[in-house]
């Protein structure tokens, strides 16, 4: 599978999920000035933020993150805000084919939506 990060505008409606159960998903997308259709979602999960990268973890792990250990780090720590464990981004595994025909060639694509902003990015792609 290959890696992107690319943002991608979606439309989002009723498509067959597993079990060919209609599920509300991404039905369409458009990616680099080309037109996807949906044909089946094929998993879809939740992913949390890199919480492992907190200043809080840090601070128990007794890393420092340039600022200097002692009782100021302790009370940065204490009034950090936690949203590193707020953060959460819906992953769809599409298969999906350009275009709106049924025949072009498909592919697998795993479309990410990240709730802090609202945004869709195409990560991944099997072709």
């Amino acid at each position: 599978m290959r890696r992107y990060d690319d943002s991608v505008d979606v439309r989002k409606g009723r498509v067959p999920g597993t079990g060919g159960v209609p599920v509300e998903g991404p039905e369409q997308f458009l990616w680099k000035g080309r037109l996807w259709k949906v044909h089946a979602v094929l998993a879809q999960w939740v992913e949390t933020g890199p919480w492992w990268q907190s200043g809080g973890v840090q601070a128990v792990l007794g890393v420092e993150s340039g600022a200097a250990a002692g009782s100021g780090a302790a009370t940065a720590v204490r009034t950090e805000p936690a949203t590193e464990l707020l953060t959460e981004r819906e992953v769809w595994r599409v298969e999906a084919a350009r275009g709106m025909a049924v025949d072009l060639g498909r592919g697998v694509f795993d479309l990410v939506f990240d709730w802090t902003d609202g945004s869709w990015r195409l990560t991944r792609c099997l072709d």
